[in-house]
């Protein structure tokens, strides 16, 4: 999936108005380091997420 398409879809992605604002301020400015950055801090808060509903939903089997 390339950059704009990334960018476009933030708020689908859980991402709130203020770190969209500046994820796409950073991609206008080139800074693509800050960016990066910014995606795995979300992909990383996404996956912590998905592990705690797993957790929950594994203490449902009984």
């Amino acid at each position: 999936m390339d950059t704009v398409k990334i960018l476009e879809n933030l708020s689908d992605m859980g991402c709130d108005d203020k770190q969209i604002c500046f994820m796409k301020k950073m991609y206008k400015e080139g800074d693509t380091d800050t960016l990066l950055r910014d995606l795995r801090k979300c992909r990383c808060h996404l996956m912590d997420e998905l592990h705690e509903s797993q957790k929950k939903v594994d203490n449902m089997i009984f």
